[in-house]
């Protein structure tokens, strides 16, 4: 159990940096979302028979117009999936949350997604970075979608500077839309940030139209993302219509927490971080020293019980790694009434995690003969 001083009003969420503790609901008003409710809940549930667990426990809480991805589905018209991820290093398991919950919404609504890795986003936004380690990361962080199990028949990963020559006429359409106000409002660019970071969303704009592009129809897109990327789409939505396309959708997950239950999950914070290439000894050990909800005694916490909700090692359950809800609910009740403690749930969680990184490492390893499968152009073995 480790103490910090946690402040419940002050959090930065942008695109490259997220810190502090997340009032999501804030989020919400701040962006102008809507909040993922019972009703839509309910409707999710009849179209496809199901609720993911993600949708059930509020990780994924906020939308952009995907109730129109709704109407437009039972109206017997397709959509496509859009996700992504930025490669500034390998991939960890916050990473795959948002991922496996895209598999899902592949297989219950047959859908194409299409799978965007930005070596030219981590390029631009990281001065230590060369275009060589971007797309080297771009390659492995492939291996880790693959391994997930998506259909090869229906997703389609592409590099960005592997597949420009497909994104740039779409991006020039995007940019010539975009003025610089609005961009500078939206992320606090100055005089000091390179062109390339600012004409960097008209890049990440490009895959909402692509497969209106490649199918010569309107195909609506919803993108399951990070809240943290919402400021990207807020803007590509406004000119959206204006260069003949329609606005995606989105669905917003909230971040999975470090293990020092501060901030996001990051890929910069190895220490806090379960990568999917960590051994067994790596998880002991970051699992050992994560922050808990625990007391400062055994003996306090058999008598006043712990806080789950502060609980990194709970949140990973949460999150990512248990999809029972009763199971979740029982943990969190035993740490609250004092009937286990911090060791014993560590314990637990090593285990699962040993478990899941022993299954996607060997189907990681298997994804390297596959990736010509998934890869959109410009790959070569």
């Amino acid at each position: 159990m480790q103490e910090k001083d946690r402040s419940e009003d002050e959090f930065t969420v942008t695109p490259w940096e997220v810190e502090g503790d997340i009032d999501y609901e804030k989020l919400i008003e701040k962006f102008g979302t809507e909040s993922v409710d019972e009703e839509l809940l309910d409707r999710i549930e009849d179209v496809v028979g199901e609720t993911h667990f993600m949708l059930r426990r509020g990780i994924f809480y906020s939308h952009r117009d995907l109730d129109r991805i709704l109407d437009e589905y039972e109206d017997g018209n397709r959509f496509a999936l859009y996700t992504g991820r930025g490669p500034s290093g390998h991939t960890h398991v916050g990473h795959l949350m948002p991922w496996i919950f895209a598999k899902w919404m592949q297989d219950k609504f047959d859908v194409e997604l299409y799978f965007q890795l930005t070596d030219d986003e981590k390029f631009l936004f990281n001065f230590d970075s060369t275009l060589e380690e971007t797309h080297s990361y771009a390659l492995e962080n492939a291996k880790d979608i693959i391994a997930l199990g998506f259909d090869p028949e229906k997703t389609h990963i592409f590099i960005d500077t592997d597949f420009i020559h497909e994104l740039y006429p779409l991006a020039l359409k995007v940019g010539k839309r975009l003025n610089f106000s609005n961009v500078k409002a939206v992320f606090g660019f100055d005089n000091s940030t390179n062109v390339g970071s600012i004409f960097y969303t008209a890049i990440q704009s490009a895959p909402c139209f692509l497969p209106s592009e490649l199918e010569d129809e309107d195909i609506p897109v919803l993108i399951p993302c990070g809240i943290d990327q919402d400021p990207h789409f807020r803007l590509t939505r406004d000119i959206a219509e204006t260069i003949g396309y329609l606005k995606p959708a989105l669905l917003h997950n909230k971040l999975a927490p470090s293990l020092d239950g501060s901030g996001k999950m990051s890929a910069s914070r190895p220490k806090t971080t379960i990568f999917t290439t960590d051994e067994g000894e790596d998880v002991d050990r970051k699992i050992n020293e994560a922050f808990t909800g625990g007391r400062v005694s055994a003996e306090e916490q058999r008598k006043k019980g712990g806080d789950p909700d502060i609980c990194a090692i709970q949140n990973y359950r949460y999150f990512i790694f248990e999809e029972d809800d009763e199971k979740v609910s029982d943990l969190a009740e035993r740490c609250k009434e004092g009937d286990i403690l911090c060791g014993e749930c560590k314990q637990i969680l090593k285990e699962n995690l040993k478990e899941f990184l022993s299954k996607h490492q060997k189907r990681r390893k298997e994804a390297e003969e596959k990736l010509d499968q998934f890869l959109m152009s410009g790959y070569e073995d």
